[in-house]
């Protein structure tokens, strides 16, 4: 079971947005407050007027070891850097879109600033929420279809930090056998496996890909399913795949599990799975991860916010940036020095622009 409140120094939850969260999901943590109830002193410039970060989650919320909780990483340390309060909130069961509008707008009416959905799933809501609430502004995570002044897109060359993970996944597999598993069937969960078929590709054009999608909507649970997951990669592994790659947020937990009991590789997602301690018994097994700096996104706009230049419009991060890429955490992979060099020039290739890599399987 969550916690009601993660980062609160007194358990006194702000009552209307109590309300609100207890018709439109849980909020997992308050704004931090000094005892007798008063602010903290931001220890901000005098520019800034907000009351801190308002974060509301996708599905999963957080404990996905993925997605949310890389959103959640950003969140912390921005709160930390910039000494500001925020309200971080879990999507409810079954929510309805109507319940996401008041969860943003509560947020927005208290005074957070800046409000930020994560996940493409917060795309009407932030555009209903941004026109009630102009003078906030408003970031969503992995979408940049809400046009409007005070509204941040925050998407990424997540196909990038794939095409790195086929690379890796070729290299690493002795049987030319390998897996993908996807969470939902949607665009942006295609451009995942477009990079890493390309990469994999590139460098065993033979290699035989295993694919499997588990959900057509993600309300079917498809980011929310370990044992969904656990499944499809049973499935995988028995087909002949020695190497598989997840994009599946909570669900991917289920695919390492499986993998990892299996002595066969996995590949995470979106934060670096080698460290995260849910998945410590099976980090062994845990090739690498196609980084996704989602917590990056969010640090970035909350400094922009705090500092009195809001980012606005599409901000799309790729692996020049920084902020898309594959992790190394794992000695196992750093010891195998020709995959590690395959990656090292992959990275190089995209970056220069001599490899382009397909968003489209």
């Amino acid at each position: 079971m969550r916690r009601v409140s993660r980062l609160s120094q007194v358990a006194v939850a702000v009552a209307s947005l109590a309300l609100a969260a207890s018709a439109c999901g849980k909020t997992s943590s308050e704004a931090s407050k000094e005892e007798g109830g008063k602010e903290k002193d931001s220890g901000t410039s005098s520019s800034y007027k907000g009351k801190g970060i308002g974060l509301a989650y996708d599905i999963g919320g957080q404990g996905d070891q993925s997605f949310n909780d890389a959103a959640y990483a950003g969140y912390s340390k921005a709160r930390e850097e910039f000494k500001i309060g925020g309200v971080d909130m879990e999507p409810g069961d079954g929510e309805s879109s109507a319940d996401k509008v008041q969860r943003l707008e509560q947020l927005a009416k208290q005074g957070y600033d800046p409000v930020i959905g994560v996940g493409f799933v917060y795309a009407p809501a932030v555009a209903a929420a941004a026109k009630k609430f102009p003078d906030t502004t408003f970031g969503i995570i992995d979408d940049n279809t809400v046009k409007a002044d005070n509204v941040a897109g925050l998407v990424f060359h997540e196909e990038q930090g794939s095409y790195l993970a086929g690379v890796a996944a070729a290299k690493a597999s002795k049987a030319e056998h390998i897996g993908f598993v996807g969470g939902v069937d949607i665009p942006l969960i295609h451009k995942f496996e477009a990079g890493y078929v390309q990469g994999a590709k590139s460098v065993n054009p033979k290699i035989k890909i295993e694919k499997r999608y588990l959900t057509e909507k993600p309300e079917e649970g498809g980011f929310s399913s370990p044992d969904k997951g656990q499944n499809a990669a049973s499935g995988q592994i028995e087909a002949g795949a020695d190497v598989i790659y997840h994009a599946a947020g909570l669900s991917g937990q289920g695919v390492i599990q499986e993998v990892g009991s299996q002595k066969k590789w996995a590949i995470g997602v979106d934060s670096d799975q080698y460290k995260q301690k849910a998945l410590a018994k099976y980090k062994q097994y845990i090739l690498g991860s196609a980084l996704k700096d989602v917590g990056g996104a969010v640090y970035d706009l909350a400094k922009s916010v705090v500092e009195g230049k809001p980012m606005k419009g599409e901000q799309r991060y790729d692996l020049g940036s920084g902020r898309v890429g594959f992790s190394d955490s794992n000695p196992r992979y750093t010891a195998m020095k020709d995959v590690v060099a395959a990656v090292e020039k992959a990275k190089k290739d995209i970056v220069s622009g001599k490899v382009k890599v397909k968003t489209v399987p």
